[in-house]
């Protein structure tokens, strides 16, 4: 057996402590990186997307109403109507207009036998008696996140979005080649990057941006 120095040997444990400490040491600090920088903590436009998308207002679905019995000769030339009509799911019938329902003529409301099959699938049986059929239509999808413009703890996120039909109803009235732009508020807080509730604090709320969307080429 070969003889080694002690000296040597010392030497040696102490570069075998020295690199087991720095690897000790390493996986600390990353530890402490991974703990101290949350995902939400840079507003990426992955991350802007994803908390638009997720948002609540953003994922309400868009309803279209479908009233029956009599109305206005206003709500019986609405383009909503026309759409209706046109697919062969209402018919009208000229009636007498009830005392407080202006402007004459109005006219009497009601479902086609093809209207009755589509929407009988599209809504609960209760809800197909009321006077006012609220009829899911379409939903929500982020096409892109366009820009970021950041001052500070605030920014502004400009995105496109469309509205995606969930039936043959949501076909006829919304069709998905036409964008639109909005641009809502990001605040940063604590636990990361939040979009704005309350527009006094700054930019729009999800709410207001959506209600304010131009259309996009």
């Amino acid at each position: 057996m070969p003889h080694v120095s002690p000296h040597l040997r010392d030497v040696g444990d102490e570069r075998l402590l020295s690199s087991q400490t720095m690897k000790e040491l390493l996986a600390f600090v990353t530890l402490t990186l991974l703990t101290a920088c949350s995902p939400r903590d840079y507003l990426s436009r992955r991350l802007a997307t994803d908390l638009i998308a997720s948002s609540a207002e953003f994922n309400q679905q868009q309803q279209v109403i479908l009233k029956t019995g009599v109305v206005s000769n206003k709500e019986y030339v609405s383009p909503e109507f026309v759409v209706l009509q046109h697919h062969g799911w209402v018919t009208a019938n000229s009636a007498k207009c009830p005392p407080g329902l202006e402007p004459a003529p109005c006219w009497d409301i009601s479902l086609t036998p093809a209207g009755v099959d589509t929407i009988r699938l599209l809504v609960h049986a209760e809800e197909a008696t009321k006077p006012a059929i609220a009829i899911p239509a379409a939903r929500r999808e982020v096409i892109a996140v366009t820009g970021i413009s950041k001052q500070g703890t605030t920014a502004d996120v400009e995105f496109t979005w469309r509205w995606i039909p969930v039936n043959e109803v949501g076909a006829a009235f919304y069709a998905e080649d036409q964008h639109y732009r909005s641009l809502v508020g990001f605040r940063q807080f604590d636990d990361g990057w939040r979009i704005v509730q309350n527009a006094a604090h700054s930019g729009q709320s999800i709410e207001e941006a959506l209600k304010n969307a131009e259309s996009a080429p």
